[in-house]
């Protein structure tokens, strides 16, 4: 998770059996959130336009369900997130 201020208001209500594992500032590519929005701008959004939101958000619905698994995993299982995962 990245360091925003919204992730670590004490207000957040965190499950016991989830646990979060921070990243450092400005690294993006440790992020498996923006690697997967990289992917959908590439299949989907670039150098487009849109009329309305509804064809937005119906293109996105497109791209998002035309995501392969191995895509995901890909992306889910680089090595920034692994080492994450492992030295917890």
């Amino acid at each position: 998770m990245d360091n925003a201020i919204w992730h670590k208001s004490s207000t957040l209500k965190i499950p016991t059996n989830i646990g979060f594992a921070f990243i450092p500032p400005y690294t993006p590519e440790m992020n498996p959130i923006e690697q997967v929005w990289k992917e959908i701008r590439k299949r989907g959004f670039k150098n487009k336009t849109f009329q309305t939101l509804e064809d937005v958000m119906n293109q996105l619905q497109d791209v998002i369900q035309g995501l392969e698994k191995e895509v995901i995993k890909s992306i889910v299982n680089r090595r920034w997130t692994r080492m994450l995962f492992e030295n917890r």
